[in-house]
């Protein structure tokens, strides 16, 4: 393994000696006798040490040490054009001197406004309005809720099932839970949920011996159309992840799918619900990943990216019908959700921001090019042996390792982690499958650097868990 003075990463200072902390505080260690880390198994964080962050700068972040590691995830997929960008900065200093929060019931202010209206803008006007909330599990109980009530005042309160697809994730809220079927987040939870039908998934690894994408895409909306036709006039929506079912290991699927949704919920009277909270914001190339498709869902949610990987922030955008399915002089026919941050200012400031970002550097041109230089990087991954399914969608790339045993793939995903954090890259596999979701302002030097490095950590993962599975 390579030690802090041997890495090829940029410094902003040397390090103290080894057990003295640059701030004089231990807060790793303070972190876990008080601090409980989400998606984390407590028992075991011991054995990764938690990395003390004291600041970021671009794609970096740096530790209270001065090791700077690459942020190659965008810390969970949030972080767009990097950390303390300046721009993001001024603005929500800026809205800071000016209004930092009011309710938004019964007001309203220019961030929130100015936000709705482009990203309306950006759909053409088709999805019309903008419901905010905080996060991406709240955005998709609003959209489930928006969907069931939209129908029941339209007098079809028979249709209260939801349609999901299979190893697809929406949040781990219960509502979201529901529709979600990755047994690791749902399982412990399942008496308390209210279960969806779940359809086969398109995912293009599930492809049979002469099979394209787009074959497995149509099976799977074959499938669908089945459970519609079973269930006619019970479904309320069928919610689906855009091209790339994220948690279920970046299971990429050929957009012909969404197409045939979009076809099959109009056919048998059912919302189709976009969740673009992780595939949206120019994540799978286009600003919405349904663009790609040439259609648009009824509902469609955004978090993550939109406020730039700044403040806590999701919405859901509707078509009219939707919205006028509560516009009445019944205060009970109206969507009575809430939260007491709804549309805050900073956060819709920061969301504003990061729009202007893509407007003037004209971003999704320019990634198509970045895309471009980590895909021939990386390319000596795609005839590995030891490699399955290298595959590419915007910014998003994975590859799955060559290993099957249950035992195998955790001592896999472990090692991987810490084998690219010793090479000052943050990279978290899902299972067996290893991503990268850079932001989106790597120059040709450090994306030169960041494929190198990410070969040699699988080289190190790979042995490593190879040899552990063969001494048992």
């Amino acid at each position: 393994m390579m030690d802090a003075h041997t890495r090829q990463i940029p410094r902003a200072a040397a390090p103290p000696p080894k057990g003295e902390r640059q701030d004089g505080q231990d807060w790793p260690a303070r972190s876990l006798r008080h601090v409980w880390h989400p998606c984390t198994q407590m028992k075991q964080q011991a054995q990764m040490p938690l990395i003390a962050l004291a600041s970021g700068e671009g794609p970096w972040l740096v530790d209270t040490d001065g090791h700077r590691y690459l942020d190659a995830i965008s810390s969970w997929w949030v972080n767009l054009f990097g950390h303390a960008n300046p721009r993001i900065n001024a603005a929500i200093v800026d809205q800071l001197g000016k209004l930092e929060h009011a309710m938004l019931a019964g007001f309203t202010h220019e961030p929130v406004v100015t936000l709705a209206e482009r990203l309306s803008a950006l759909t053409g006007g088709v999805l019309g309005h903008c419901f905010f909330a905080s996060d991406g599990a709240s955005a998709v109980e609003i959209a489930l809720k928006m969907s069931f009530h939209a129908w029941r005042n339209l007098g079809h309160a028979d249709k209260r099932e939801f349609v999901c697809v299979k190893n697809g994730y929406h949040g781990e809220t219960l509502g979201a839970l529901a529709v979600t079927d990755v047994a690791l987040f749902r399982d412990a939870y399942d008496p308390l949920l209210r279960h969806a039908h779940v359809a086969a998934s398109p995912d293009a690894r599930l492809a049979f011996a002469g099979e394209a994408a787009a074959d497995v895409a149509r099976r799977a909306a074959a499938d669908l159309g089945a459970l519609l036709e079973a269930r006619e006039g019970r479904i309320a929506a069928v919610i689906v992840e855009p091209l790339v079912q994220c948690a279920a290991g970046m299971a990429m699927h050929d957009p012909v799918y969404l197409r045939e949704v979009r076809a099959l919920c109009d056919r048998h009277g059912a919302h189709m619900i976009a969740d673009e909270i992780a595939v949206g914001c120019g994540r799978t190339g286009t600003f919405f990943a349904s663009e790609q498709a040439g259609i648009w869902p009824d509902l469609l949610t955004l978090s993550k990216g939109i406020s730039g990987g700044y403040l806590p922030l999701s919405l859901v955008m509707c078509r009219p019908a939707i919205y006028d399915a509560f516009y009445d002089d019944s205060t009970a026919r109206g969507f009575l959700h809430s939260h007491s941050y709804t549309g805050n200012p900073l956060a819709c400031r920061a969301a504003v921001a990061t729009l202007d970002i893509f407007a003037q550097d004209n971003v999704l041109a320019q990634n198509v090019t970045r895309a471009k230089r980590l895909t021939e990087r990386l390319a000596p991954l795609a005839g590995d042996p030891r490699v399955r399914h290298f595959r590419q969608r915007g910014m998003i790339w994975a590859f799955d390792a060559a290993i099957d045993a249950p035992q195998a793939v955790t001592t896999f995903a472990r090692r991987f982690h810490a084998e690219a954090r010793e090479r000052g890259v943050l990279l978290r596999p899902l299972g067996n499958t290893v991503y990268l979701m850079p932001p989106y302002i790597l120059d040709d030097a450090t994306t030169d650097w960041l494929a190198a490095q990410t070969l040699a950590a699988f080289d190190a993962a790979y042995d490593a868990a190879s040899a552990a599975n063969g001494a048992r």
